[in-house]
């Protein structure tokens, strides 16, 4: 089970109690799903019940307690526990969970983790004339635009030559009509690493610009060229290549991917958690305008994957099993989440490097 469904259960949980009249209230259109907080556990947690608390007329625990029975039935949750004032901790079939994973990011490729259609919202991104705030504004852009919102962006000044050298494109500064005006305004580059950070080309200036929070002062020295695990940006794209190289070199020893269980290491299953939250990461990151966000989970998704894609294939006189077709498949997930991620930041993802 993946977050999405796993978020389209819960919801369907508070469709049951309400046909069964233990609930009276509307049911909402998104339940949130993340892992647990400090005091959880299980798989993911959803304060669903604290959010219907109030429209219900209950607390939140008693509302809990009414949703769990339905959960705990449902396919693929293996035990709900309550804690705090009505957190509901959902504990998954990890190996049922993992399959089916890996094959809704094989399905929806480099846009998993996007919104099924738009959700209505009109963003207007309005930002000053400064290099940074233009990139950091059109890579909040994308993300609101695969989260389903409508989104224009307009900047002051705007130069072409940022179009060429960092691939930006803002509208025109005027008047759109919105619902979520929103200044983008992040700590802007030094004075003097503005030139540097042009010189780095598009993907190492973008990703210089993005990498940090809005508050930080962005570095725009060479370090983001060097081809070392010391440069997140390196480690990023190397997991995306090795992940690539994977399939073509199992294609070379007459194999195909197909999602499978994978061995219950705690580096599969480091990947496979850095993975399914990606859905969220993207989310959060349009909702709060940031970027940097995304970036971070990246690097994350690729420390986790670049110790497993060295289990990928077989290794001496060994013949591919469902093993190594479940472990292919899970290397192609890492392949298209990192792709995804890095197209939303404007960069460039290479197969080989």
């Amino acid at each position: 089970m993946t977050p999405v469904e796993l978020s389209r259960t819960v919801l369907h949980a508070v469709r049951r109690a309400v046909d069964a009249g233990e609930l009276s209230v509307a049911v909402p259109t998104r339940a949130v799903v993340a892992p647990p907080g400090p005091g959880g556990c299980g798989d993911y947690a959803s304060s669903i019940a604290l959010q219907l608390a109030r429209p219900a007329g209950q607390t939140p625990l008693r509302v809990a307690e009414v949703l769990r029975p339905y959960l705990v039935a449902a396919d693929g949750i293996t035990d709900v526990v309550l804690t705090g004032p009505g957190f509901l901790n959902i504990s998954l079939d990890r190996a049922a969970a993992g399959v089916g994973l890996v094959g809704e990011i094989l399905r929806r490729g480099d846009r998993y983790g996007y919104a099924d259609r738009p959700d209505g919202r009109v963003v207007q991104l309005h930002c000053p004339h400064d290099l940074r705030a233009v990139v950091v504004a059109e890579a909040s852009a994308r993300l609101l635009r695969s989260q389903g919102a409508l989104v224009r962006v307009t900047a002051e000044g705007f130069e072409d030559v940022w179009t060429s050298v960092l691939g930006v494109t803002v509208d025109a500064v005027g008047h759109a009509p919105a619902e979520l005006p929103v200044n983008v305004r992040p700590v802007p580059v030094p004075a003097q690493g503005h030139d540097d950070s042009m010189s780095l080309g598009r993907d190492a200036g973008r990703w210089a610009l993005l990498h940090p929070a809005a508050h930080d002062r962005p570095r725009t020295g060479d370090e983001h060229l060097v081809q070392r695990e010391s440069n997140p940006l390196f480690r990023v794209r190397y997991a995306h290549a090795r992940a690539r190289a994977a399939t073509r070199n199992a294609a070379d020893l007459g194999f195909t991917a197909e999602p499978g269980p994978v061995d219950e290491t705690g580096t599969e299953q480091a990947l496979l958690a850095a993975l399914a939250d990606h859905p969220r990461v993207l989310a959060a990151a349009a909702d709060h305008r940031a970027p940097d966000r995304l970036a971070r989970h990246l690097v994350a998704v690729a420390d986790a994957a670049l110790p497993f894609l060295l289990t990928v294939l077989p290794r001496g006189g060994e013949k591919p099993s469902a093993a190594h077709r479940a472990r292919l498949a899970l290397a192609e997930a890492v392949g298209a989440v990192l792709a995804g991620g890095l197209a939303l930041l404007g960069i460039d993802a290479p197969d080989h490097l």
